[in-house]
């Protein structure tokens, strides 16, 4: 197949890496933040096992960085999120929620703090550089909003830490969780950062000149041979293991942090103000109204996960929709992820999921058991040994 038979027309964006996958085996790719992102190397079941056995590199350029620069870079990327942000320090990374005035999320990046007043936002697939460049007309404070010249790969698995070693030296073993570097490869200048999409050990590779792509894609893959390293994509299995969020799935701007259990992301005490601030605050009084809860589903294994919500039901009454379900290998059950009112969010209760298997009648339904999540690993002691 030739990377030019990928046609979703000019305005869906290549990323650097683009010609690479095509040429280690990508069979089919999807669009995410106006970008094609590789989808398909072959058996997603077999991507999984690669993962969590070995390793895999993944094409991830689609996360787009939001560069907040400027003297006012700090206060006012303070005024994205919920998540307090005055003891991040420089060279740190951290899991973050963009939130509207109504508390709802507008995304759920990482953010890396790269000098005093010089911030990354790496995205979730939605339009964040547009909604920070909006905010900061009527903020009133001195920053720079932009998208630099950035497009980050992810080396994810338990062997990820020894081809970095290949690549960079011993020195990548001080590299702490959730904590960034500056380095270059061979002249190729890179911000690595202990981070990934996958509940594995991992990293994620910020390539800052674009005409680089391929070299440091074969360079990655060469180092990585020996141990056993493959093309990837992020795997839907491995994510929903560990209960990771897909963005416009598991969360949108219709649903707030505490009905996903993210109340240590929120701190409504802090001296900052942030967008959303009076409503989370009012949320938090007044409770939640549904919740984010993990199922196991009966029935045979699902081939591949869901590509529609999934109502649930109890007792004949829908009280809910799965966002995010797969069927699990290595735990040999239907996993999933769904939201219900938060009456029946009890753990341990049967409910009843309808067209699981994708018909269109009620004959599609199929008992499950609501459970907690993540799944998999639930402290991430894998990701963060």
């Amino acid at each position: 197949m030739q990377a030019d038979d990928f046609g979703f027309g000019t305005q869906i964006r290549k990323s650097p890496y683009f010609d690479a996958t095509v040429r280690w085996g990508a069979q089919g790719y999807s669009v995410y933040n106006h970008m094609y992102i590789p989808r398909d190397f072959g058996d997603p079941e077999q991507n999984f096992w690669n993962l969590v056995n070995d390793a895999i590199l993944c094409d991830v350029a689609v996360e787009r960085q939001v560069e907040i620069t400027g003297p006012d870079a700090a206060k006012f990327t303070q005024l994205l999120t919920c998540r307090d942000l005055s003891k991040m320090a420089v060279g740190q990374c951290k899991y973050i929620l963009i939130t509207n005035a109504d508390g709802g999320i507008l995304n759920d990046p990482i953010l890396l703090r790269l000098a005093e007043n010089h911030f990354w936002i790496s995205l979730a697939d939605s339009d964040i550089l547009l909604w920070a460049q909006g905010v900061a007309v009527n903020s009133g404070l001195d920053v720079t909003i932009s998208e630099p010249d950035v497009s980050p790969l992810q080396l994810q698995g338990p062997k990820s830490g020894l081809i970095m070693q290949e690549l960079f030296g011993e020195s990548i073993w001080d590299l702490k969780y959730y904590w960034l570097r500056e380095v270059e490869l061979d002249g190729i200048p890179l911000i690595i950062s202990r981070t990934g999409w996958s509940s594995e050990l991992g990293y994620e590779l910020y390539l800052r000149d674009g005409t680089c792509g391929d070299a440091l894609w074969e360079r990655i893959m060469a180092a990585g041979m020996a141990h056993g390293l493959k093309p990837g994509h992020t795997s839907t299995i491995r994510r929903i293991e560990g209960g990771m969020l897909s963005y416009h799935a598991d969360a949108d701007a219709e649903t707030n942090p505490y009905e996903l259990g993210f109340d240590r992301l929120v701190n409504l005490d802090m001296d900052a103000d942030f967008i959303g601030k009076a409503a989370l605050r009012r949320i938090q009084k007044e409770g939640v109204s549904r919740k984010q809860i993990g199922l196991i589903l009966e029935g045979d294994p699902l081939n591949g996960p869901n590509t529609s919500f999934w109502r649930i039901k109890k007792d004949g009454e829908v009280i809910g929709k799965v966002t995010s379900a797969v069927y699990s290998p290595r735990l040999k059950q239907n996993i999933a992820l769904a939201i219900v009112d938060v009456a029946h969010a009890n753990l341990g209760a049967t409910v009843q999921v309808v067209n699981r298997s994708g018909v269109v009648n009620e004959e599609g339904a199929v008992d499950a058991i609501i459970v907690d999540r993540p799944f998999y690993d639930p402290k991430k002691s894998i990701a963060a040994a």
